[in-house]
C-alpha cells in the first residue's frame, strides 16, 4: 500500500432491440475510426496506475455505486463486482437496446467496464465473502441500511477481523434519520432534495434532468471520499466507515440556490436554460435548432450585439450593465430571439467564431458523437468483449500527464470472473468450486 501512496502522489421491442444495436455499433465503427477511438489492444494495469494493488469488492447496483467503482477501476484498482446468481445487477435488465448475444442491457454497460463478476449468494455463502472481504481494501454496498448486518456483513461485524477496511455505505437518506431505512432512487432524492423544482420552464410542471445526475454525482463523492480514506489509512493503519447518500448529495448540487435560500430567504423557480442572474445567458431557437449563449459580462454583451449589427441596443440604457439587463430581461430575449430565428446554427457559429463570450449549439446524442473535437480527443473507447465482439464506452474524461486513466476491458458478464477470482484469490480448487456451483452458492 506505501508503494501505492508514493504513486498516488507523485501523479496526485427486445430482438429488435438486441440487432438494431449491434448494427447500430458496426455501422458506426468505420464512422469513428480514429485509432484514438480504438482500444482493442488496451494494455494492462501498471505502475502508471495510481491505484495499482487496491483491491475493492464492489456489492452495488444501478448507477451511483457501479459508477463509484468503476472511477476507481480506470485509475487501476482491482474492482471485483459481486452479483445475485441467474440475476445480477439490475440494470442488466434495464433495456431495450439490449446487447445481441450476451442478452446485456446498453444501460449496464456505462458503469461498469474494468470490473471482474463474481456471483455469490450472499445469505447461503457468508464464509465465502467473508474471506473475500479480508483480501480486500474497499468494500462499497448500496443495500437499504441494516441488511447487510442480516449476512454478517456489516461494518461492525466485518472491522474485527480486517481492521484496515475501508467501508463505504451509499444509500438513499444516510444511516440515521427518519428516512434512513427508505430506499433512495435518483428521481426521488431530487425530487426531495428540489432539483425537479427547479429544473423545467417558468410555466411548466417540474422536470428531471436528463440522466441521473444526483446518481453520479453521489458516486463521485463517494470515490473521492475513499481516496481520502486510502490515504489516512497510510497513517493510520486503520480503515473506517464512509456514509454517503442521495439526499445529501443532492441538496450540496443546490449551490447558489441554496445559498440564496439560506442567507437571503430567497425561494427558487424554474428559469428553464436561462440564468436567474445573467442576461443573456440561456438557448435560443435558430431556424435548424437551438443555440445557447451567454454574456458573462458588458464587454462580451457589446462584442454579442457587435457581430449581430445592433450595436445602438449594446448603448441603450435598459441594457448597458447587466443589472439593467436583468430588469429589462423580456425586452432583451424577444429582441435577440427574433435575430437568431433568421438563421441556421452553423452559420450563427461561423458568425460568432472567436468570439469573447460563449456560445455553442444544442447538439442531439448523435451530433455529439460525431463532433469534431469529441473525435479528435479520443474519447469513446471500444472494447473487446467476450460475446458480442465489441462495445462502446466514453472513456474517461480526466487525464493526468503521469499517471493512466483508462477503459480497458469491457463490462463483465454475469459470473464471467467467478470461477477466477475463487481460484486465483481464495486458493479454491476445481472440486471445492464444482461443490459450491452445486449447493446454488455460486452462479
Amino acid at each position: 500500500m506505501a508503494m501505492w501512496l508514493q504513486r498516488l502522489r507523485l501523479s496526485c421491442a427486445v430482438g429488435t432491440a438486441r440487432q438494431s444495436l449491434r448494427s447500430f455499433a458496426a455501422a458506426s465503427e468505420n464512422k469513428n475510426s480514429n485509432s484514438n477511438n480504438n482500444n482493442l489492444d488496451a494494455s494492462p494495469i501498471d505502475e502508471r496506475h495510481p491505484l495499482r494493488g487496491v483491491r475493492i469488492l464492489d456489492l452495488t447496483r444501478i448507477i451511483a455505486g457501479p459508477y463509484c467503482t468503476m472511477v476507481l477501476a480506470d485509475l487501476g484498482a482491482e474492482v471485483i463486482k459481486v452479483e445475485r446468481p441467474h440475476f445480477g445487477d439490475e440494470a442488466r435488465k434495464w433495456g431495450p437496446p439490449f446487447l445481441e448475444k450476451s442478452g446485456d442491457a446498453a444501460y449496464f454497460l456505462a458503469p461498469n467496464r474494468n470490473k471482474q463478476s463474481v456471483c455469490i449468494d450472499m445469505k447461503r455463502g457468508r464464509d465465502l465473502m467473508q474471506q473475500l472481504v479480508s483480501k480486500c481494501d474497499v468494500l462499497v454496498e448500496n443495500y437499504v441500511p441494516g441488511t447487510l448486518e442480516r449476512y454478517g456483513l456489516g461494518y461492525e461485524q466485518l472491522r474485527q477481523a480486517n481492521p484496515r477496511l475501508i467501508y463505504c455505505t451509499i444509500s438513499g437518506y444516510g444511516s440515521v434519520g427518519p428516512y434512513a431505512k427508505r430506499p433512495g432512487y435518483d428521481v426521488i432524492a431530487s425530487s426531495m432534495g428540489g432539483l425537479l423544482h427547479i429544473t423545467g420552464q417558468p410555466d411548466g410542471p417540474p422536470s428531471k434532468v436528463g440522466v441521473a445526475v444526483t446518481d453520479v454525482a453521489t458516486g463521485l463523492y463517494a470515490h473521492g471520499a475513499i481516496l481520502a480514506a486510502l490515504l489516512q489509512r497510510e497513517r493510520t493503519q486503520r480503515g473506517q466507515k464512509i456514509d454517503v447518500d442521495l439526499l445529501s448529495t443532492c441538496c450540496s448540487l443546490l449551490i447558489n440556490v441554496a445559498s440564496n435560500y439560506l442567507n437571503a430567504g430567497i425561494e427558487a423557480k424554474r428559469w428553464g436554460t436561462a440564468h436567474s442572474s445573467i442576461v443573456p445567458y440561456q438557448s435560443f431557437k435558430t431556424a435548424d435548432g437551438y443555440l445557447t449563449l451567454g454574456a458573462g459580462s458588458d464587454a462580451q454583451f457589446v462584442e454579442l450585439c457587435s457581430r449581430l449589427n445592433i450595436e445602438p441596443i449594446a448603448l441603450d440604457v435598459k441594457f448597458k450593465t447587466n443589472k439593467d439587463r436583468v430588469k429589462n430581461r423580456e425586452e432583451l430575449v424577444n429582441l435577440l430571439a427574433k435575430i437568431l430565428a433568421s438563421d441556421s446554427s452553423k452559420n450563427w457559429m461561423r458568425v460568432f467564431e472567436g468570439a469573447s463570450f460563449v456560445v455553442g449549439p444544442v447538439n442531439s446524442i448523435r451530433e455529439v458523437f460525431e463532433d469534431e473535437h469529441i473525435q479528435a480527443i479520443g474519447l469513446v473507447k471500444t472494447l473487446p468483449h467476450p460475446r458480442d465482439g465489441s462495445v462502446k464506452v466514453v472513456g474517461p474524461p480526466v487525464v493526468y500527464s503521469e499517471a493512466r486513466n483508462d477503459a480497458r476491458t469491457a463490462p463483465p458478464m454475469l459470473g464471467e470472473h467467478t470461477d477466477k477470482v475463487l481460484a486465483n484469490l481464495l486458493g479454491y480448487g476445481a472440486e471445492e468450486i464444482a461443490e459450491l456451483r452445486s449447493q446454488g452458492i455460486i452462479q
